[in-house]
């Protein structure tokens, strides 16, 4: 791994990846919260969001999933709503040297919040 950034990380890999991993969480939630979101484009705005984390270094693997059961039904011109924390499932595995380690965002009910977390 050729990364012209490490000299200014004073960590071990695993301390990198986790450092990586909420990085990626937080430009998740901040960027896509408050898009449109409809019945009709929650598949394309899924893939767009893994598409655009793909791209981000160091990422091995990631799923984002937006719960259906939290869009309105019906087809009015006024409709769509705006993407929430509280909808989104988001887990990324994120490997530096010889370090994986997986995050995830996902709304926890009893705390009433979008909560970002090391899950291994």
């Amino acid at each position: 791994m050729n990364d012209l950034a490490a000299e200014f990380f004073k960590c071990t890999d695993r301390e990198r990846a986790i450092f990586e991993a909420g990085i990626k969480l937080g430009s998740i939630y901040h960027q896509y919260v408050g898009m449109p979101i409809s019945n009709a484009n929650v598949d394309s705005a899924e893939k767009a969001i893994m598409e655009g984390v793909k791209v981000q270094p160091f990422i091995s693997d990631v799923s984002v999933r937006i719960r259906h059961d939290s869009l309105k039904s019906g087809k009015e011109t006024y409709s769509y709503q705006s993407l929430s924390g509280e909808m989104m499932d988001v887990k990324i595995s994120v490997t530096y040297g010889d370090e994986t380690v997986t995050a995830r965002m996902s709304y926890i009910e009893k705390l009433n919040y979008p909560l970002m977390y090391l899950e291994d």
